[in-house]
């Protein structure tokens, strides 16, 4: 062996092994009680979702309601109708660590952009209302990887550290709490 292979340690860590992004809108056919006739107000509330790692990919799959207010009978009448929708988004991984040692990975997602609707409009048939969402994660897979470092044979020798450490308390003043403690 090389004088020069005792200079690098490898080293297992957990690390960030692998990390993407992904926006996502999507057209959600809400089916209301009575024919709109126009739509007052649209959001989007009670935002769940689970993760979970698959090749290459991160699954990220959710629920929402959406609440959609709207009007009726020639728009005398209003009324809010709720639905509770369900989404899956696969997130393919745009860096991924070659060294990663294990397919056992924890998986963070994070929410850039919770889901909030865009538009609504009524349907061409009239008859249900089309709302509009977005959405968007970053996800970051952790898990154990190798990493080589660099060792450094000369190093701070240890009398050094201390002769530094003695010049750094030399201009401390022992005094500085002593008024204040007797208060």
């Amino acid at each position: 062996m090389a004088d020069t292979d005792f200079n690098y340690r490898e080293i297992i860590t957990k690390a960030i092994c692998g990390k993407g992004k992904k926006f996502s809108q999507t057209a959600h056919s809400i089916s209301p009680t009575h024919k709109p006739s126009s739509i007052l107000g649209c959001w989007v509330i009670n935002h769940k979702f689970r993760t979970h790692y698959n090749k290459d990919v991160v699954v990220v799959e959710g629920t929402y309601d959406i609440n959609t207010w709207y009007s009726y009978s020639n728009n005398t009448k209003t009324e809010v109708v709720t639905e509770t929708v369900s989404y899956r988004d696969e997130i393919a991984l745009t860096i991924k660590d070659k060294n990663v040692l294990s397919d056992k990975m924890d998986v963070y997602a994070h929410e850039l952009q919770e889901p909030n609707s865009l538009e609504a409009n009524i349907s061409p048939n009239g008859n249900k209302i089309v709302v509009q969402v977005e959405r968007e994660f970053l996800v970051e897979l952790v898990g154990d990887t190798k990493v080589k470092v660099q060792v450094d044979e000369d190093g701070v020798l240890e009398e050094d550290w201390d002769d530094d450490l003695d010049e750094a308390f030399e201009d401390l003043d022992s005094e500085f709490l002593v008024g204040e403690l007797e208060e």
